[in-house]
C-alpha cells in the first residue's frame, strides 16, 4: 500500500520543532512518506528535507525570538501549502511557530490557521482539537484574538458555519456520524439572559437552524463548564466552543499530548502538534515528540480518505 506523502514543516527553529522531528523520524515512516520542509542544518543527517526559504538562520539560537526564524517558518508553510494545492503532496503536518517571530518578520497573520485559510482561499474554516482516544473533536468559532474581540465576532452565522464544518469533519476523523454539542459563552449559559445575550441572540438560533434546516444531530447551548464532564462527553463526538480557551483548556487537561490540531474547511489536509514552541526547554533535549506522532497519524488517515474519495 502506498503511504501518503506528508510535508512536515519545521516551524520556528528557535523552538522545539527540530528536536521533535528528529526524535519522531524513524516512526513517522510507518505512517507516511515524510519530507521535512525546513533548514537541514537544524536536523541530523539522513532526513529527507527541502529548504525553499532564503532566510538567514545562522545566528538563530534556541529560546529567543528571531525575525529570521519567523520569516523562514512562514516561507516553509507557504511552500508546503502550494505543493499540496498542486497535488505534489498529500498533506501538511506543522511543527509550532512563534507568533512574536511572525510579527517581527512582518508577516500579517497571527498564526498557522489564518495563513492556511488565506493562501488556500478557504471561505469558511475552523480550528479543531482532536483526541483519537476519546474520540472527540472540538471546533472553535473564534481563535487567535483578544477575548473582547472574540465576543464581538460571535454571530448566528459564525456559530452555524462552525457547526457545519464540524459535521463534515467528525465522520472523517472518527468513522462515525457526528453528534455535536455546542458550548455556551457566558456562565451558566447566561441563566436566561442574566449574564449576557449571546446565547439567545446567536448560539441558540444557530443550533436550531443546524438541527431543523440542516438535519444535524446538534444540541446546546450547554454551559462551558459542564459540556466536557464525562456524562456529556459520552453523548458527543464533536463540541463547538465559542473562544480559544474554552476548548483548549479542557482538551489539553483531558488528553494531554494526545491532542491534535486539525484545520477544517481547507481544500488540503493539515494537522499540527497541539503545543507551542516551548522556548523554555528548546535545545535541552527533553522535548516530547508524542503530539507530532499523533498529528502524523491523523494526517495520514485524512489523506488516505481523501485519496480514496
Amino acid at each position: 500500500m502506498n503511504l501518503p506523502k506528508l510535508l512536515i514543516t519545521l516551524g520556528d527553529v528557535a523552538g522545539i520543532g527540530p528536536e521533535i522531528v528528529a526524535k519522531a523520524w524513524p516512526r513517522l515512516q510507518d505512517h507516511c512518506q515524510p519530507v521535512v520542509v525546513g533548514d537541514p542544518r537544524f536536523l541530523p543527517a539522513g532526513l529527507t528535507c527541502v529548504n525553499p526559504s532564503t532566510a538567514e538562520l545562522s545566528g538563530v539560537t534556541p529560546g529567543e525570538v528571531f525575525a529570521e526564524a519567523g520569516r523562514a517558518a512562514y516561507d516553509w508553510l507557504c511552500f508546503a501549502i502550494d505543493e499540496c494545492l498542486a497535488g505534489r503532496a498529500d498533506g501538511i503536518v506543522t511543527c509550532p511557530l512563534h507568533k512574536e517571530g511572525l510579527h517581527a518578520a512582518g508577516v500579517p497573520f497571527p498564526g498557522h490557521t489564518e495563513i492556511l485559510a488565506d493562501r488556500t482561499g478557504a471561505k469558511s474554516h475552523a480550528m479543531l482539537l482532536f483526541d483519537d482516544e476519546l474520540p472527540l473533536a472540538v471546533a472553535h468559532v473564534t481563535l487567535h484574538m483578544s477575548v473582547k474581540s472574540a465576543v464581538q465576532r460571535i454571530s448566528k452565522e459564525a456559530v452555524h458555519d462552525t457547526i457545519r464544518l464540524l459535521q463534515e469533519m467528525v465522520p472523517r476523523l472518527t468513522g462515525s456520524p457526528a453528534r455535536i454539542g455546542v458550548a455556551a459563552l457566558n456562565p451558566h449559559a447566561s441563566d436566561g439572559g442574566l449574564f449576557g445575550n449571546e446565547e439567545e441572540d446567536a448560539i441558540r438560533p444557530a443550533v436550531q437552524q443546524a438541527g431543523d434546516a440542516d438535519g444535524i444531530d446538534v444540541h446546546g447551548p450547554i454551559s462551558a463548564d459542564a459540556i466536557f464532564l464525562p456524562h456529556n462527553r459520552s453523548r458527543f463526538n464533536g463540541v463547538v466552543c465559542m473562544i480559544h480557551d474554552h476548548g483548549h483548556i479542557p482538551m489539553k487537561l483531558i488528553g494531554g499530548r494526545r491532542a491534535v490540531n486539525v484545520t477544517a474547511g481547507l481544500p488540503i489536509v493539515r494537522t499540527s502538534v497541539a503545543h507551542g514552541t516551548a522556548y523554555d526547554i528548546a535545545g535541552k533535549g527533553v522535548a516530547d515528540e508524542s503530539s507530532l506522532l499523533a498529528a502524523v497519524r491523523v494526517a495520514a488517515r485524512l489523506a488516505a480518505g481523501r485519496t480514496k474519495a
